[in-house]
């Protein structure tokens, strides 16, 4: 079986939607930190790891790290989240 193919939203349809973007910790992991992603209606649309999120983003500036990942969050959101 081959892997599936994720579709991403536009980054336009996805600040659209998204309302936050919440460090928080797992609760299955406690040494684990996620990423919750909530609509403007404060429903929960998906998560990151925030380990990967930050090896993927890589070495920025203190100032700019918050911006970096929420752009790269927002360019990663999955087409499936308007089926929630």
């Amino acid at each position: 079986m081959g892997e599936e193919v994720v579709k991403y939203l536009s980054y336009e349809a996805a600040v659209q939607l998204v309302g936050a973007i919440q460090e928080e910790e797992d609760i299955e992991q406690p040494d684990r930190r996620i990423l919750t992603v909530y609509s403007k209606d404060d429903k929960e649309l998906c998560w990151f790891d925030f380990d990967e999120v930050k090896a993927a983003v890589g070495e920025v500036e203190a100032g700019e790290r918050k911006v970096a990942v929420q752009n790269y969050i927002l360019n990663h959101i999955p087409d499936w989240v308007h089926e929630l």
